[in-house]
Parts: structure tokens; C-alpha cells; sequence
């Protein structure tokens, strides 16, 4: 029974290092992605000096963070300033765990991975708030404060935007999602829902036009000002895992996951699902790097106004529309 357990442990932990490990190396490939797309809307060349085409940069820069001493504020709190880039990261890490790469390839397939999600989204604000809270820094506060208050006003757009989807499929189930959309994606009827989920999404992950926790230009580096060395690579890799994370999620929401046209079979050694959802969630990534190229950034008072005052009231008027033209029809799913 005993070395049951242990080999079912070691089976499992197999299995989470399979998703973890190609995950971290596609946020690193996503860094130095950003930087060469950036580099291009700026017509300037990029990174290109470490390795072929600049290509190692992001590991020479983790090296680099590492390996730098870690200055702790003497009137912080210690305890806080260290679990508040760790729970980050964990949190932004355990998505994952949901997400289905092919049918039946999910560490975990949730009946309930949509209300799963979201609540890790929802807990991810509590690493932001400590580490504000614990560096005992002015700058440091007041972006962990602007951060938790855009988080929790664009959490309700996200979750309107997801609603309209559940009324759709009748599931909160990831794999029933994807297998809903084989005749079509839901990017083509839902593609306002789309717009209000993508903008929620840039909030959630705070990115351009959306960053006002890290406005270089008035709060240093808003809540992450007094991190440096591990913990801050720690927050990198948090922010960026999320923002591949959501793109994920996205081309499952709206790209239809890992399906894939009829011409393709599916029994080569590869497995061609999870190529396909990763080529989808491709997308996503673009716009997200394509919105930090294009927009300025939003005065705080602005990106509340347009979250209560603009979108709120659209995303309740789509969730009255969606779910009567689906009575109308009688084409209700459940």
C-alpha cells in the first residue's frame, strides 16, 4: 500500500513538472517575444547580442536578478515581504492545473474549473496588497492599493463576460467549452463579449493602458519598488505566467481550445491538440504586447469611470440579451 502511494506520488508530481516546466519556459520566451515585438512597433532592432537572435536574453537576465543581493527595508515586515512575491506566483502557477492541453490532458479535470479560476484570479490581489502593505514604502502602498481597487472593479466585468459564455454551453467544465465550439468558435457570436473580456483581462494582469500600480513615472515601480533580487524575479514570473495563463484561457473561452480541422489526425507520436492551443494562445499574447505598443496609459480616475460608468452597464445589458435570444430561439443548452 505503502509503495503504492509513493509511486502514485511520484506519478503526480511527474505529471505537474510536465506542465509546470514548459510553461515557465514559454513565459521566458514570452519576455523576450514582447521585447522584439516592442522593438519592431519602435522600429529598433531589439535584443541580439546573447545568443542567436537575442534568444538567451531572458535567462541571462534571471541569471543576472539571482544573483544580486537582496535588500530587505529595515522597518518592513519580513515575513509578508517575502510570502507576498511567493503567493504570487503560486497562485498565477495553480491555474494551470485546470487547463486541458488534448482530450483528456489535464492534471485535473474540473467540473467546476471556470468558478476555479476566477477565484485564483481574486486571490492573486492578496500578494500585490502584502507586498504594499509589508515594504513600509509610500510608493510601494499606494501601487498595491490602486492595483487591488482596479483588480476588484474589472473582476466583475471578467466574470459578466465569462457568465455569457456558461449561459451558452450550460458548463463551467473547460473540456465542455472547447467541445461546444467544433462547429464554430465563440469569437464569432460573441465578439462585443469578446472586447469586454479582453480589456477585463489587460486589468487583471495589469498591463498597458491598465498598469497604474507600476506608473513609472510617479511611483518608481508601484508595488515592487523595494524587491529586488529573488522576490523580484519571483513577481516577473507571476505576472507574466498570468498573462500566458489568460491568453490560454482566452483561446479556450473564444478560439475553441485544442480543436483542430477535420484534415488533421491526431495519432503521430506528437500530440497535435496541444500544438494547435499552444499556436492559438499565440493570439492572445500578440494583442497583449500590441495594446503596450499602441495606448497610453489611463489616469486612475479614468480607468475607474470607464469600468463603473461604460463597461458595467453594457456587460448587464449582454447578459440580459444573450441568455433571451437563446429563450427566444429555444435553443437554451440546459
Amino acid at each position: 500500500m505503502l509503495n503504492f502511494s509513493i509511486s502514485s506520488l511520484i506519478f503526480n508530481l511527474i505529471d505537474v513538472l510536465c506542465v509546470i516546466l514548459p510553461m515557465l519556459l514559454g513565459v521566458a520566451f514570452m519576455t523576450i517575444i514582447e521585447r522584439k515585438q516592442l522593438a519592431a512597433h519602435q522600429r529598433r532592432v531589439g535584443p541580439q547580442v546573447v545568443g542567436y537572435y537575442g534568444v538567451l536574453q531572458p535567462f541571462s537576465d534571471a541569471l543576472k536578478l539571482i544573483l544580486k543581493e537582496t535588500i530587505i527595508p529595515s522597518h518592513s515586515n519580513k515575513v509578508l515581504f517575502y510570502l507576498a512575491p511567493i503567493s504570487t506566483l503560486v497562485f498565477s502557477l495553480l491555474g494551470w492545473a485546470i487547463i486541458p492541453f488534448g482530450k483528456g490532458l489535464a492534471i485535473s479535470d474540473f467540473s467546476l474549473g471556470v468558478l476555479y479560476t476566477l477565484a485564483l484570479s481574486s486571490l492573486g490581489v492578496y500578494g500585490i496588497l502584502f507586498a504594499g502593505w509589508s515594504a513600509n514604502s509610500k510608493y510601494a502602498f499606494l501601487g498595491s492599493l490602486r492595483s487591488t481597487a482596479a483588480m476588484i472593479s474589472y473582476e466583475l466585468i471578467l466574470s459578466s463576460a465569462i457568465l455569457i459564455i456558461i449561459f451558452l454551453t450550460g458548463s463551467f467544465n473547460f473540456t465542455t467549452i472547447i467541445e461546444i465550439q467544433q462547429a464554430i468558435w465563440f469569437i464569432v457570436p460573441l465578439f462585443p463579449v469578446f472586447i469586454f473580456y479582453f480589456i477585463s483581462v489587460l486589468a487583471e494582469t495589469s498591463r498597458t493602458p491598465f498598469d497604474l500600480q507600476e506608473a513609472e513615472s510617479e511611483l518608481v515601480s508601484g508595488f515592487m519598488t523595494e524587491h529586488s533580487s529573488v522576490p523580484f524575479v519571483f513577481f516577473f514570473l507571476g505576472e507574466y505566467s498570468s498573462i500566458v495563463l489568460f491568453s490560454c484561457i482566452t483561446s479556450i473561452l473564444f478560439f475553441g481550445g485544442y480543436n483542430m480541422p477535420e484534415i488533421f489526425v491526431n495519432e503521430s507520436i506528437f500530440n497535435l491538440q496541444s500544438i494547435f492551443l499552444g499556436l492559438k494562445t499565440c493570439f492572445p499574447c500578440f494583442l497583449f504586447v500590441l495594446v503596450r505598443a499602441t495606448l497610453p496609459r489611463l489616469r486612475y480616475d479614468q480607468l475607474i469611470d470607464l469600468c463603473w460608468l461604460n463597461l458595467l452597464p453594457v456587460c448587464v445589458a449582454l447578459i440580459i440579451l444573450v441568455p433571451s435570444i437563446l429563450v427566444a430561439f429555444d435553443i437554451v443548452p440546459f
